[in-house]
């Protein structure tokens, strides 16, 4: 006696097999296979529907096998962002003046924490300095970096060696004298002005700091002297007369040489 539960389906002799398979089969909104576009995550397969698509399906519902963000940028296999802003193609020297570790004393134990000294130069008459401060030693050098490179002034320099003529800075506590020296003479400076210098392209200079060894106000009052150095090609436009006259006093002949000597 046959059992009617286990009867085989029978198929209409008009439909093929194809048929079948090609049948409009309504998508369940829950854990789907190849196309899959439900709301939730979909199966393990392809996620190809509109919606999140399954954990090997595009979150974004595309047929692709990653789990893609927006356009397709942020995957598992490609973690990387944008890329760092480029500084126009030019070297620029960075030097470390100082490091300093602060601590917090807080109800588990203590947090520490570090803070940057940074002094940047293209080495041919700009310069900066900034200061970062991060819980990590590399983050705040980075930081220090980036905000010195926004705060580069451009310091006239003669002959690209040396300074125009002397000058006086100061900041808090911090006296510093800066004095152009002939060539050959060097770098007379310490610690922290010396950095500034180096960055700057200054070959040739005597300086002296009187009234503090903190090296934040040693940089802020050098970078004041700086700030007060001007060229005599600067000062003849501003007062309207020729370069050779400001420079005039030791000879009509060597007035001339040096003006042709700035002007270029």
């Amino acid at each position: 006696m046959a059992d009617e539960n286990n009867t085989p389906a029978v198929i209409a002799p008009e439909t093929t097999a194809q048929d079948v398979t090609g049948q409009n089969v309504p998508q369940s909104t829950g854990y789907q296979g190849n196309n899959g576009g439900g709301r939730g995550r979909g199966g393990p397969g392809g996620g190809g529907g509109g919606g999140r698509g399954g954990p090997g399906g595009n979150r974004s519902g595309g047929p692709g096998g990653n789990r893609g963000g927006r356009d397709g940028g942020r995957g598992r296999d490609n973690r990387g962002g944008r890329p760092g802003a480029d500084d126009g193609g030019e070297e620029l020297i960075e030097k470390l003046v100082h490091i300093n570790r602060v601590s917090k004393t807080v109800k588990g134990g203590k947090r520490f924490g570090f803070a940057a000294l940074v002094v940047v130069g293209d080495g041919k008459g700009r310069a900066g300095f900034g200061h970062g401060k991060a819980r990590e030693v590399p983050e705040a050098i980075s930081k220090a970096t980036a905000a010195a490179k926004k705060k580069m002034v451009r310091v006239p320099l003669k002959d690209g060696r040396t300074l125009h003529h002397d000058g006086n800075g100061h900041f808090g506590a911090g006296k510093v004298t800066l004095r152009s020296a002939p060539q050959g003479t060097g770098i007379i400076a310490g610690g922290p002005m010396r950095a500034v210098f180096e960055s700057l392209g200054v070959a040739d200079v005597v300086t002296k700091s009187v009234g503090t060894s903190n090296p934040y106000n040693m940089i802020r009052a050098t970078f004041e002297a700086l700030g007060e150095q001007t060229s005599p090609k600067a000062v003849a436009q501003r007062r309207g007369k020729k370069i050779a006259d400001l420079l005039g006093h030791g000879g009509s002949k060597t007035a001339e040489a040096d003006a042709a000597a700035i002007t270029e």
